[in-house]
């Protein structure tokens, strides 16, 4: 199958940039280390090229209806200019995905758009217009995935880097805000969005502009290999790893976003969680730190000091901040307090480790 390619995949080639294939895109995965592009972002600025994200519009009398019905967050609080994070779930409260729902700005031609995962964009899209015909509702959707480019720029920097470059008073656009403007010349919509933990914006443009936008950022051009280390220190859900409806069976309350689903509103699903509401999930995602040498790594065993198997990691690494091996697995709730003594299966050999709450860091 021929992967899909980001407008700038040109640019990244021409900086050297190592490739992988991620959710059906090549996209890149490293310009000069792991090591070096996180370490920008956590103390200056970097730069990530994630237009594999998917980008889907709703728009017509009854989009609030319908993206209400397919997430689980509550949408109709939000004012335009206002964005949520939520989760998409099938009758039995398995995450399909998770996403960030937009309310986009007076004036814009559609008045929702949302975030699919990676490779997620066309079954997104056919989940919605499926809704909307079976239950007759009035509403255009829309899969502009190939319409846009999108750019993240974070690190406690990137404030400042964007405002030089931008005709939009970023001082003014709180967290979960997304506001209509120009960057580099280009129009864009610009979000206070992100998935590192560090302050930092998104940026939404035509691919035509999007070289304009990139090359007006100054700073380290990041892959999605430091993206992962980033948002595995702040304990962020990865689709395929945390959750996935076949591999990784999950609901929200399961995956620690709990917090995203709003009972008192009807969307699929919804029944099913407020059992798990009300009983409490029989497992729970923690977050593991190593004690012993070793690297966690996906599918590794968790087991009690004993050696009986509780749980399985799954996503792990080196945390280039702490300096420690660091990841996340599924345990049974009674084991998900911070500080609980378990064992990590590396290779074979059991290693020490304990439970911990996320994020890993103060952020």
């Amino acid at each position: 199958m021929t992967l899909r390619a980001p407008p700038l995949s040109a640019v990244h080639r021409r900086a050297d940039a190592s490739f992988t294939d991620f959710g059906g895109w090549e996209m890149p995965v490293e310009f000069e280390s792991i090591r070096t592009e996180h370490e920008a972002v956590r103390s200056e600025a970097g730069k990530f090229d994630v237009s594999h994200m998917g980008q889907i519009t709703v728009d017509g009398p009854d989009a609030t209806t319908l993206t209400q019905r397919l997430t689980t967050n509550d949408v109709t609080v939000l004012d335009p200019g206002e964005a949520q994070y939520g989760a998409i779930t099938d009758e039995d409260g398995i995450m399909l995905d998770d996403t960030v729902v937009y309310r986009l700005p007076e004036g814009a031609a559609d008045e929702f758009l949302f975030i699919p995962n990676a490779g997620h964009d066309g079954e997104m899209t056919e989940r919605w217009l499926s809704e909307r015909d079976e239950r007759g509702l009035d509403a255009t959707v829309t899969n502009r995935t190939e319409e846009y480019s999108m750019i993240a720029v974070q690190g406690p920097d990137a404030p400042d880097l964007l405002a030089a470059e931008t005709d939009v008073s970023l001082a003014g656009l709180s967290r979960f805000e997304v506001a209509d403007g120009v960057v580099a010349g280009v129009d864009s919509l610009i979000a206070r969005t992100g998935y590192t933990g560090e302050p930092g914006f998104e940026i939404l443009c035509p691919p035509n502009g999007a070289e304009a936008v990139w090359s007006a950022l100054e700073c380290q051009p990041c892959g999605l290999g430091a993206r992962d280390t980033l948002r595995l220190e702040m304990g962020f859900l990865l689709s395929g790893q945390e959750f996935h409806p076949v591999d990784e069976p999950r609901t929200p309350y399961e995956a620690g976003i709990g917090w995203t689903v709003a009972l008192d509103t009807e969307f699929v699903g919804r029944d099913a969680l407020e059992g798990v509401a009300a009983d409490g999930p029989e497992e729970k995602l923690v977050g593991i730190e190593l004690l012993d040498r070793g690297v966690p790594r996906h599918g590794y065993d968790v087991t009690t000091p004993q050696g009986e198997p509780i749980g399985h990691i799954t996503s792990g690494t080196m945390s280039p901040t702490l300096g420690s091996p660091i990841a996340l697995a599924y345990v049974p709730a009674a084991y998900a307090e911070p500080d609980e003594s378990v064992r990590v299966v590396v290779r074979g050999e059991p290693k020490k480790a304990r439970t911990r709450s996320t994020p890993f860091l103060d952020r």
